[in-house]
This record gives structure tokens, sequence and C-alpha cells, in this order.
């Protein structure tokens, strides 16, 4: 992520190029209520402050995180309302650790499983007698022999 130049007004190009994110991505968190809208210049033109761009920084550093949008928005409420609220922040990020750790369980187990049908391949076959590919199509039973493979629990976004 690029450093967070702030300048008193600038345009969402100059915001965007600043923060290292695209336009879009900056229009889409103001449509989402994550910014503030910005103030229009007399020609339309969205103008921002050193306060979008302080905010805008906060969740891109959240989002390098791989917090999600609820969670960077309940943070940007505790920080917006002021210190006391510590103890509520733990709790945000705790609980997304709990979120990366499962993530972690569920990549190893991921990784075991490749490793173990990479390893039913003893030598290069046509395409027919593949192991591997005969292996990938006998989707019922999964690598720890559960019958439906839905019950590992995938974790959307994961990859």
């Amino acid at each position: 992520m690029a450093g967070c130049l702030i300048h008193s007004s600038m345009r969402i190009g100059e915001l965007a190029e600043h923060a290292g994110c695209a336009v879009e991505t900056i229009r889409y968190y103001e449509r989402i209520g994550l910014l503030p809208e910005a103030q229009r210049s007399a020609s339309n033109y969205r103008l921002y402050s050193s306060s979008h761009a302080e905010q805008l920084c906060f969740i891109r550093r959240c989002r390098s995180l791989d917090m999600s949008l609820d969670e960077i928005a309940i943070l940007l409420d505790l920080r917006r309302s002021g210190g006391g609220h510590c103890q509520e922040v733990e709790h945000v990020v705790s609980n997304h650790l709990g979120h990366v750790q499962a993530r972690i369980e569920e990549l190893e187990l991921l990784r075991d499983q490749l490793a173990d049908i990479r390893a039913c391949c003893g030598t290069e076959q046509d395409g027919e007698s593949c192991a591997i590919l005969t292996r990938l199509e006998h989707h019922d039973v999964d690598q720890r022999g559960t019958a439906d493979s839905s019950q590992t629990a995938h974790i959307d976004g994961a990859h």
C-alpha cells in the first residue's frame, strides 16, 4: 500500500493514487458507508479532505489484514466514538484472529488432501488411466472418508 500523503482537498483520482487503490473502490466504500460522501465542487467533482484520506488508509490497512467490511465498519464506529473502547476493539480483532486460525487449519487440511491425491500418481499415463483424474472423479468420498465433501466447512474467500 502506498503511503497516505494527505492534501487539504483532493479529487478522487488523487486520493486513489495516494491510498494505492482504485477509484471504484473509493466509490464503493462511499456507497456502503465506510467513507463519508465527499463534498462536490462547483463543477461537480468529488473533493476529499485529509480526514477522508486518513479513514481510507485505515480501511486499506484493515483490508490488508483480511478484515471483512463488517469488521471494519465496527472498528470505524468505535474509532469515531472516541476512546474507552479498547476492550470492544480487542474483541473484534480476537474474533478475526479466530477466523484466520480456522482458515489456516482448513488450508492445512486442503494441502494434505492435495498432497495425498498427487501421491497416488506413480507414472506418466494417458488421461483415461491417470490415477489423479480417477481420484478426482470419485468425489463422493473426500480424503477424510466422509460421504459428503461439503462437510469440510470451506471458508469462502480463502483463495
